[in-house]
């Protein structure tokens, strides 16, 4: 029973993930609408891009906001913050009179976001057992498919809509999940080892066993070797490292953390899914496929990319972390070195290399959602509870900083070039799975303490060797 209402709270928090779905399919039909253009006079591509960037731009304060606030808060603090901005900027957007508003709103969303997207990931593997850490972290991308999926249907729908309300109802739905986020975040507990970070162990106890226990000694036994795991390991951090803004970069081992951490962020923009997610009704414009099914292709797309993700999540524990990532880089260098090849020989009278160059982008994102999930469990689960608000902050601020750069120039680069641009992102992919062989360490099954031993901290103490934490594995698996 404990397994299911914990597996419910991190389902709930993924609303956060929803929202960013959401935001990413509605901008996607919203640009593209044709009452949209008209409103807004026919927008240039600086302008677009401006639209989708200010998003980008929103997300990345949002992120630096979490390093200063989100230990002082908390995780449901923090996460009420951020449903609570997400409605007020997505409110404006719905109620945009000109660009400025419009942008303005996106800006203010953004910041939603970027504060949710840093905290969510970290929240849920806080509160989850080993076991079942990267499902529970993951879903954040699987709640982030069902909003992308609801903004593609439900823009394909309203574009046939001959008014207004073309674009307004879908920006002003996005004020649904931030209502519904804020208000039932005071059902959730808080992160135990947040609460022990405070030094506040009776409640930190007493959360342990709300989420994990059952009434039985042996889950009673698992539960206090749990506590001690997580005490002594916050101990013996402090004990060896004064904990400071700059500690996360002068110790070895946590600096090639974090930069293990900002890579994996980095490598999800830089695989191309935003271009295609954002761009969409441009790029298959340049195909000689009008709005209304463009909007359906994505949607089509936006359902599948959810049976993706949830066999993504079921196979998480049982491949691990890294060969999904090598697996998911080098199969979407592959669809996209193919849609730019056959661009330079595009015959528009050729209807089926039109199928394959739309299948291509089917067969991307079904890749990506390997990257998608695990870029966000893997930071959430590598750092120490005393640096892990902070790192999982600034590896999410280069999530979006490397959004920005693309979401701002990639509409001029489509004009100028169109397919060929995807040859960049081809690149990226190749770097990307040559990184994942050779720097990654797989942290399938490890317990949040473990990854000191991991990553070759030498201040772990004895108690908390790799025959113990077994041992609780096993004990508690029985």
């Amino acid at each position: 029973m404990t397994k299911i209402s914990t597996l419910l709270s991190a389902v709930f928090l993924a609303i956060g993930g929803f929202l960013f779905g959401y935001d990413s399919g509605i901008i996607t039909s919203t640009i593209g609408q044709n009452e949209f253009i008209k409103y807004f006079d026919n927008p240039s591509d600086n302008v677009t891009g401006g639209i989708v960037s200010a998003f980008q731009g929103g997300a990345i304060l949002g992120t630096i906001i979490n390093v200063f606030t989100g230990d002082r808060l908390g995780r449901k603090l923090s996460v009420f913050a951020g449903a609570c901005v997400s409605c007020f900027g997505c409110a404006l957007q719905a109620g945009s009179v000109n660009m400025v508003m419009l942008i303005i709103g996106r800006f203010i969303a953004g910041v939603a976001v970027g504060m949710l997207t840093s905290v969510v990931p970290m929240y849920a593997g806080e509160m989850a057992e080993s076991s079942t850490r990267g499902m529970m972290s993951g879903l954040l991308q699987w709640m982030l498919s069902w909003g992308y999926l609801i903004a593609q249907w439900l823009g394909y729908g309203c574009s046939f809509v001959d008014n207004p309300f073309q674009w307004r109802f879908p920006l002003a739905f996005q004020c649904i999940p931030g209502i519904i986020l804020a208000c039932g975040i005071w059902f959730l507990n808080e992160s135990p080892r947040w609460l022990m970070e405070k030094d506040r162990h009776d409640e930190a106890l007493s959360t342990l066993q709300s989420l994990h226990g059952d009434g039985t000694a042996e889950k009673d036994q698992y539960i206090e070797l749990e506590f001690q795991e997580i005490r002594d390991a916050i101990e013996a951090e402090r004990a060896s490292t004064s904990i400071t803004w700059t500690s996360i970069l002068t110790k070895p081992s946590w600096r090639r953390r974090l930069i293990l951490g900002c890579a994996v962020q980095a490598f999800g923009p830089l695989s191309g899914i935003n271009v295609i997610n954002y761009y969409g009704t441009r790029i298959y414009a340049a195909l000689g496929i009008d709005t209304h099914t463009s909007l359906m292709i994505i949607g089509i797309s936006g359902a599948l990319s959810i049976v993706y993700c949830t066999g993504g999540l079921w196979a998480l524990e049982r491949v691990g972390r890294i060969k999904p990532l090598i697996i998911g880089s080098a199969g979407m260098a592959l669809a996209l070195v193919a849609n730019a090849a056959m661009s330079q020989h595009y015959d528009e009278t050729n209807q089926n290399q039109l199928r394959a160059m739309v299948a291509m982008n089917f067969v991307f994102s079904f890749f990506y959602t390997f990257i998608g999930i695990i870029s966000w469990v893997y930071p959430a689960e590598i750092f120490p509870v005393d640096i892990r608000n902070q790192g999982n902050s600034v590896t999410t601020f280069t999530n979006w900083t490397i959004n920005l750069v693309f979401a701002q120039f990639s509409p001029t680069a489509l004009t100028n070039i169109g397919f060929r641009y995807f040859y960049v992102f081809f690149v990226f992919n190749i770097i990307a799975a040559i990184c994942y062989v050779f720097f990654f360490p797989e942290t399938k099954g490890k317990t949040l303490e473990q990854m000191d031993l991991l990553f070759g901290d030498s201040n772990t103490p004895p108690e908390l060797d790799e025959k113990k934490m077994a041992q609780v594995v096993v004990e508690h698996a029985e």
